[in-house]
């Protein structure tokens, strides 16, 4: 490896830093199914950081799909979808999904990252505008990155800021504003309708990430267009199969032309592998839940409701979450990161949000729900959260006053 560039990876040392404290939390193998309940280091441990919405990623349905595409297909597509790794499979799971969240069209990438990544790089040109909230998802951000346009941010759902930044661009400009449905670590909902009555002043298209809000909120789940009965507002709807669809890969949904045009342009679906078919067949699968069985969404939302209550009762700070996704405020670094760690050793896993990804007065651990979660899990996860954050606070206390008085005993030079 050539010196500059060993340099600067010795350079990074963040993570080497958050070691040495003994706090690192990242990366955690863990050795069995993503359930309500998981097992680290043959320890059972509570699950309160997963994605997994509806708790359908362990459901024997979707399990017996997989094995049975894998029967027939086998592993993988062995190309991508634009020359031999187009399956009947997909073609099917690109109409399911059309028709689930109300457009023309869909079509299916590997990853949610990688339709951000795709449809963002290529629906605008060098001489037009993408409009992003600033608290959009890194994939969004990254898409962007690649596209020629010129990309404007404005303050989180701030609408004010949003229409002045549009009535500063060129009348005859294409404009795409892209947002995130749910906010991923903040939980609140995108404020739609007036997005949509500004988009309709401006001459503004408007493509939503519903990765956190498809079977979260709307017509049986549908995301955040049917929430607010703005589906016909919306021009490109774009969703994850790894939160609530159990499984892997995501979409992009809107005219027929339109994904046409992506299908043929964006360059992490025509020069990728396809999305294997045992991913297709569990997202088809778990489509056939959401759509038959409601009462997956209904525990869901009794679930968030009620750890709201407990935590807020607790004195929690949850911000303006609207979500499962329920943020927990430290607004300290260290004290995130040890109050992750003590509830680890108790047997609680959460996620710890920590600068630079927010500033370090915004730090938070992310706390999310599933249907599946039972109210005594719920219940036991809050009590050890109440626990941890009052040993936290008295080991941070202790520590200071100990680096204090060692700034009092030493010796002076």
């Amino acid at each position: 490896m050539q010196k500059n560039l060993k340099e600067k990876i010795a350079a990074f040392k963040d993570a080497a830093v958050i070691k040495e404290k003994g706090l690192y939390p990242y990366f955690r193998p863990i050795e069995s199914a993503q359930d309500t309940v998981v097992m680290i280091e043959g320890r059972k441990v509570l699950m309160f950081g997963s994605n997994s919405y509806l708790g359908l990623t362990n459901h024997p349905a979707i399990k017996a799909a997989a094995q049975k595409a894998v029967e027939k297909y086998g592993s993988g597509c062995a190309g991508s979808r634009f020359l031999n790794g187009t399956l009947d499979l997909h073609v099917e799971l690109e109409r399911r999904l059309a028709a689930f969240v109300g457009k023309e069209d869909a079509a299916v990438f590997s990853t949610g990252f990688q339709v951000n990544l795709g449809v963002l790089s290529c629906i605008t040109g060098r001489n037009d505008y993408i409009i992003l909230d600033e608290y959009d998802h890194a994939s969004i951000i990254d898409g962007c990155r690649l596209s020629f346009s010129k990309v404007i941010k404005y303050r989180h759902n701030d609408m004010a800021d949003l229409e002045f930044k549009l009535s500063q661009l060129p009348e005859n400009a294409v404009k795409l504003i892209a947002v995130d449905g749910i906010f991923s670590m903040e939980g609140d909902i995108v404020k739609l309708p007036e997005i949509t009555a500004l988009a309709s002043k401006y001459g503004c298209n408007i493509m939503v990430d519903d990765a956190h809000s498809l079977g979260v909120i709307g017509e049986k789940g549908a995301g955040t267009a049917s929430h607010f009965g703005l589906t016909s507002e919306v021009d490109l709807i774009m969703g994850t199969f790894s939160k609530s669809l159990a499984s892997l890969g995501g979409f992009i949904a809107g005219d027929a032309d339109v994904v046409d045009y992506i299908r043929h342009r964006a360059r992490s679906l025509v020069f990728s592998a396809s999305m294997t078919p045992a991913s297709a067949a569990s997202v088809i699968a778990a489509l056939d839940l959401i759509e038959n069985e409601p009462h997956h969404l209904d525990n869901l939302w009794k679930n968030t409701n009620y750890a709201k209550t407990l935590l807020e009762e607790a004195g929690f700070d949850l911000g303006a979450t609207e979500s499962p996704i329920l943020p927990i405020y430290i607004r300290d670094n260290d004290k995130t990161f040890l109050i992750t760690k003590i509830l680890q050793e108790e047997g609680v896993f959460v996620n710890p949000v920590v600068s630079p990804a927010v500033p370090p007065e915004d730090s938070l651990i992310r706390f999310s729900l599933m249907a599946t979660h039972t109210f005594s899990q719920i219940e036991e996860a809050v009590d050890k959260l109440i626990k941890a954050s009052r040993k936290a606070k008295l080991q941070l206390e202790e520590y200071a006053n100990l680096l204090k008085q060692e700034n009092l005993e030493a010796p002076k030079g």
